[in-house]
């Protein structure tokens, strides 16, 4: 066990740093989806116009959130 290869800390803090990037994404994407779809369902409409604009709202913003994070991170 002891020529068991470890990951140097800052590896570990990058890979960290970067799974709360990708959490963060899916949760910006989620709520807007959610925000969307409670507008088509409070509206009753037959096609959930309202849940694909904020759906495609969020995955803008959480893209420009990954690569503000990214740039920032270097």
């Amino acid at each position: 066990m002891k020529n068991r290869k470890r990951l140097p800390t800052k590896a570990l803090g990058k890979y960290a740093y970067f799974s709360g990037v990708g959490f963060q994404m899916l949760a910006i994407i989620g709520v807007f989806t959610y925000i969307g779809y409670r507008i088509d369902q409070s509206r009753e409409a037959d096609t959930p116009i309202w849940t694909a604009l904020f759906a495609l709202v969020g995955v803008c913003i959480s893209i420009y959130t990954v690569i503000r994070a990214v740039t920032k991170r270097r």
